[in-house]
């Protein structure tokens, strides 16, 4: 297989060896694959779109057919190690309700989204006066499957509501890389948003 695009290669170093992984929304299989061999990890991956399940099966990854809008009702509390929603927290009915699912049936979890502060998102909307496109928004505002547009902040302020604590952040530019000035101004210099996430009342470094 090819290599990992650096935002799913980040969240990858952030999976622990031979740890128990449920990858929500995991598309073509790709980085579960990466993950059973490279980390010696276990575990299953959701996902909704048919082609995304075949492409998935052919990867060799055990996919369940599954809405996530439906929840996680399927999975006991504390079943896995790592829950992983990579690109799909903004194409969610109620992103704070799976949030909350996810750190039910996972010790820990990882969230990626775009960041809608973004500034050349900000420049977009401005100058031309019309909704954004971008690398990491590549549809237009009418097929558009994202229905929750956030920002770094508004991730930050909704897991202080929802007593989420953050074990780490990541921002990565258009160009997927990470830049110096993103830790100093994430929510303008950030395409990308990466976090590591677990309950405030049970850490886990």
């Amino acid at each position: 297989m090819s290599p990992l695009r650096q935002d799913l290669q980040i969240v990858a170093d952030w999976v622990g060896e031979g740890q128990r992984v449920l990858d929500l929304g995991c598309g073509d299989g790709r980085l579960l694959r990466h993950l059973f061999e490279q980390r010696r990890a276990t575990g299953y991956g959701l996902e909704i779109d048919p082609e995304g399940i075949t492409r998935s099966i052919a990867n060799g990854i055990n996919v369940i057919e599954s809405d996530l809008d439906e929840g996680l009702a399927d999975f006991d509390d504390g079943a896995f190690d790592q829950v992983i929603l990579t690109q799909t927290l903004q194409a969610v009915q109620r992103p704070d309700q799976l949030l909350k699912d996810m750190l039910r049936v996972g010790r820990t979890g990882i969230v990626t989204f775009p960041n809608f502060a973004y500034y050349r998102l900000r420049w977009h909307i401005a100058v031309r006066g019309r909704m954004p496109m971008s690398k990491a928004l590549s549809y237009g505002w009418y097929e558009t499957p994202n229905i929750h547009f956030c920002t770094i902040r508004d991730f930050e302020a909704l897991c202080e509501d929802l007593g989420i604590h953050i074990l780490e952040r990541r921002v990565l530019s258009h160009e997927m890389k990470q830049p110096w000035i993103g830790g100093l101004l994430p929510n303008l210099f950030g395409e990308v948003a990466l976090y590591r996430i677990c309950r405030a009342s049970g850490r886990s470094e």
